[in-house]
C-alpha cells in the first residue's frame, strides 16, 4: 500500500526537497510538475539506490529547477499493511 503527498514549492528549493524526500528512505516514486498540473519529470525509486546512482537524477532535477518558477512534487510513500491512514496528503512548503 502506498499513499500520495503533494509539496508546492518554487524552482530554487526542488533540488534540496527532491535530496531530502530521498533521504527519508521510504520513497517509491517522485513526480515533478509545473503549476498547470503538466508532468515534467518521473523517477522511481527502488529500496538501496545508492547515492552514486541518482547523480544523474539530480543533475537533471537542478538543471530543470534553474528553468521553472513554482512546481509541484508528488510522492508515492510505501506503508505497511496495517497503514490505514489518510492516502492523500497535500502540503504548501
Amino acid at each position: 500500500m502506498f499513499t500520495k503527498e503533494s509539496f508546492a514549492i518554487d524552482g530554487e528549493a526542488l533540488l534540496k526537497k527532491v535530496k531530502e524526500l530521498i533521504a527519508e528512505g521510504n520513497i517509491r516514486k517522485i513526480i515533478i510538475t509545473d503549476k498547470n498540473g503538466k508532468e515534467l519529470m518521473t523517477f522511481p525509486l527502488t529500496v538501496g539506490v545508492a547515492g552514486a546512482l541518482l547523480m544523474p537524477v539530480f543533475a537533471a532535477v537542478g538543471a530543470m529547477a534553474a528553468l521553472i518558477g513554482e512546481c509541484t512534487i508528488t510522492v508515492e510513500r510505501e506503508h505497511d499493511e496495517k497503514y490505514t491512514g489518510n492516502t492523500d496528503i497535500v502540503k504548501k512548503s
